[in-house]
Parts: structure tokens; C-alpha cells; sequence
């Protein structure tokens, strides 16, 4: 017989546990749990199940060239690899407000006007906010087809009749399954949706895309398997604040990972921005000290971003260390080869570092930036402002080498950049020929001195 019971899941991991427990032991994240209702014990139909597939031979697995189906917006097709597969599963994060609906919405308009056949689901707006939301970023050409509503069963059956192409489901958190019992947006609810979602998905060959709502720490909320069952995770990044958008691909079974498509908020929707390093570098101030230029690899794409520091006396007995847009720990770290190796004495300075126009940098190519940034504001020494600065820097105070290095410089070049610092280890002779100027440097000192 079934019965119900009460159990215990981590709303970060999916960890079940029979009690609460303070710190998850799956994740060690702390007040985590959340109780809900499961049934157990339930029989499965033997007239339900399906027959055994026997294992195949990989030499007997033939492959085919799998046609994508592009978007129409260039930045969304790169993030994705290409365009979209068919069969695939796709998840889409962001803060609230951040564009998440609306690029989804000019994606169905692009495909609709090329006779893709497109099923929007939202659960949590009516037809007539969608039709006014559509209106606003423009009007559709060719028809798509509309559906508000939240049972999961009812989405389905709506999948299965319409035969769509593609499907957009927002959001993941507001679909339920009437038979579980428990409240939209949990785990076991969360989880069980995006599993059947995915069993539609590849049983049609229909391209799902899923709306996640993230977390105040910035994950998608819900249990962290969630990114693991879908085949491609998106995320939404961007300051309220600017006018631009970054889309970042963290998972992509089908095509490289850490690509970015960057976006332009307007009154009509999001637009590409074909130049990114132009709006990155947008109102750059010039001939103020702490400001550099450092070139960030996302992806297959050289963005040029630029660094400010600002140091300056302490008020307090402990000097404080603040860093947007970088890791706070490579800053520290930083700062501490600067002391060690250089002789710089920033025990009594407050240190700021930020990165111009909100955006998150993780490449250590941009260690020698910051250590410049530092030791220009320091000094009061204003660098130049046709200087780019790329290299990594060790404990020991050498400048390692970076990956492509010419795909940076090029950048630099085509951005109007005269001079560039660059690691030794990465320096050429072909580089000689370039018509910007290329200064190679093995240590911080050396790097230091030569500014």
C-alpha cells in the first residue's frame, strides 16, 4: 500500500534527509532543508513498464551532421554553439528583471518569421500581458501559439498535439505536478518537472528552453541536479544599473563552454552589440591614475575591459580590501606579491578594485593589470592611455604566460591601442612586425620599472 511520509531535502544539493539537520552533508550548506511530503511504496504497473533495451555496439553507432536551428540573433546562436539542437534541454538563469523573458520572446518572433513552429508557456502571466510584452519589442509576422498554465499534465498533452519545434517554458518554479502533493517550486516539484520535461524532449525531438529564477547568492533556484539533467545552462548577467546585458553559457553539451553574448537593454528589447570592447570602454577617463586596460578571454572572443584602483590611507587599524567585478582572494594575493616582491608597503592603504561597467572577470590574464592599476594609484602615476596589459603573475613574482595571446593583441590593435605589455614566455619575433608595439616582461619588477 502507498503511504505518505515526511522527509527532509536540501533545497541547494537535493540531499534527503529523514530529520533537519543545520549543515547539509552533501554540500555543507547551512538551513537548507526543507520538509515536504513524498509517497512511497507506490507499485508500478507491469503493463507500464518498458521492455529491456539490450546494449549496442559503439562500432555499429552511425552519427549524422545534426541541423540546428538558428535563432536569428547572433550573440544567442554563439552562446548556444551554433543554434539550437533539437532534442536538447535548456536552461536559462537570471536575476529578476534582467531580460530573461524578453530574449526568449524575440527569439520565438526570429524563428516564427522562419516557419519554426513555436509553443510559449507561462505560468506566470495571461495571454494579454504576453501579447502586450510582444507588442513592445515588436510585431509578429507569422503565428505562434500561446499557453498559460501551470499543470504539468496539461503542458504535455499540449507538447505532444501541437507538434512544436520549439518550447519555452517560463518558468521552471510555477509548473507543478498535481499528483505530488506538495507546493510549486520545491525540490521534489522542480525536480520531477524538469524530468519529465526532458523525457519530452528527447521522446519528440523538441528544442525545451526552461526560465530558472536564481537565488540571492546568484544560483538557480531549486536543488543544484537541476543544471546536471538539463543539457545546456545559461545565465543572465548585468548591472540594473548599466544598459547592458551579458548571456554566459557555464554548460554546454553540445558546444564550448564560457561563451558570452553580450546585449544592449533598449526601450524595444535587447540588441546585439557587435562591439563589445567599444562598450566596455565607453567613458574611460584619461590621464587618471589607477586606470588600465586589460584584455579578458571569453569563450573564442577578446573583450578589452577596463581596471581602476583606488588606494589611499587607512582610518582604521585594519586597512580594507574591496573588489568588484574580480575575486576578492586573487586581489589579497595580489597585493601581497606586491609587497613581498616589489616593496611596495600597502599595510597601511585601503585598496579598491573594480572593473569598469559591471562585468565579472575570472581570467588570470588580467593579474598584471591589476598589479599596475595598484601601483599607479599608489604612486599617483598616471599610465598611458594607449597601453594594454596582459599576464598572469605567480607567488614568486614572474609573469606567466597567457593563452592567446595574438587574438589579444589584435583586439588592442583594432581598438586604436599603440603599445601593449605581454609575458616573454608568449613573445615572438613575428610580433615585430605588428604595427603595435609589443613590450615583453618576465618579472613585476621588470614590469613595474619598464611603466
Amino acid at each position: 500500500m502507498a503511504k505518505e511520509k515526511q522527509v527532509f531535502f536540501c533545497k541547494e544539493c537535493g540531499y534527503e534527509s529523514a530529520k533537519w539537520l543545520g549543515q547539509c552533508p552533501g554540500c555543507h550548506s547551512w538551513n537548507t532543508f526543507v520538509e515536504e511530503r513524498i509517497t512511497v511504496g507506490a507499485q508500478r504497473n507491469s503493463a507500464a513498464r518498458r521492455d529491456a533495451v539490450a546494449p549496442t555496439s559503439i562500432l555499429k553507432v552511425t552519427t549524422a551532421d545534426e541541423s540546428r536551428i538558428h535563432t536569428g540573433i547572433i550573440e544567442l546562436d554563439r552562446v548556444l554553439g551554433g543554434g539550437i539542437v533539437r532534442g536538447s534541454l535548456v536552461l536559462v538563469g537570471g536575476d529578476p528583471g534582467i531580460g530573461k523573458s524578453t530574449l526568449l520572446l524575440q527569439m520565438c518572433r526570429r524563428l516564427v518569421h522562419d516557419n519554426t513552429s513555436v509553443l510559449y508557456v507561462s505560468g506566470e502571466e495571461s495571454l494579454s500581458q504576453i501579447k502586450m510584452r510582444a507588442e513592445r519589442i515588436g510585431a509578429f509576422e507569422q503565428d505562434m501559439l500561446l499557453l498559460c498554465d501551470n499543470d504539468m499534465d496539461n503542458v504535455a498533452s499540449a507538447i505532444g498535439k501541437c507538434q512544436a519545434e520549439v518550447v519555452v517554458i517560463d518558468s521552471i518554479q510555477t509548473m507543478v505536478v498535481d499528483s505530488l502533493g506538495t507546493a510549486p517550486g520545491t525540490v521534489t516539484q522542480v525536480r520531477e518537472v524538469t524530468a519529465r520535461l526532458m523525457q519530452l524532449a528527447k521522446q519528440l525531438n523538441v528544442a525545451v528552453f526552461i526560465v530558472g529564477h536564481v537565488t540571492k547568492e546568484g544560483t538557480v533556484a531549486g536543488p543544484r541536479t537541476l543544471e546536471h539533467m538539463v543539457d545546456s545552462v545559461l545565465y543572465f548577467e548585468g548591472d540594473g544599473n548599466h544598459g547592458f546585458r551579458i548571456l554566459r553559457g557555464v554548460k554546454n553539451r553540445f558546444g564550448s563552454t564560457n561563451e558570452i553574448g553580450v546585449f544592449s537593454m533598449t526601450e524595444s528589447g535587447l540588441s546585439e552589440v557587435d562591439n563589445p570592447s567599444g562598450v566596455m570602454l565607453n567613458g574611460r577617463p584619461t590621464g587618471v591614475s589607477g586606470s588600465v586596460v586589460v584584455s579578458s578571454l571569453e569563450g573564442t572572443r577578446s573583450i578589452l575591459v577596463e581596471l581602476q584602483a583606488l588606494v589611499c590611507q587607512t582610518n582604521f587599524n585594519m586597512p580594507r580590501r574591496t573588489s568588484v567585478g574580480v575575486d576578492y582572494n586573487r586581489v589579497n594575493l595580489i597585493m601581497a606579491v606586491l609587497e613581498k616582491r616589489a616593496g611596495l608597503n600597502l599595510w597601511g592603504y585601503d585598496a579598491y578594485v573594480s572593473v569598469a561597467g559591471g562585468m565579472k572577470i575570472n581570467d588570470p590574464a588580467i593579474d598584471l593589470g591589476i598589479a599596475c592599476a595598484i601601483y599607479s594609484s599608489m604612486n599617483n602615476k598616471p599610465l598611458s592611455d594607449s597601453l594594454m596589459i596582459i599576464g598572469e603573475i605567480g607567488l614568486a613574482g614572474e609573469i606567466r604566460g597567457v593563452s592567446n595571446v595574438m587574438q589579444r593583441i589584435r583586439e588592442a590593435d583594432k581598438m586604436g591601442f599603440t603599445c601593449c605589455m605581454i609575458p616573454k614566455s608568449n613573445y615572438d619575433k613575428t610580433m615585430e612586425k605588428l604595427s603595435i608595439k609589443v613590450y615583453a616582461v618576465s618579472s613585476l619588477t621588470e614590469a613595474l620599472t619598464l611603466l
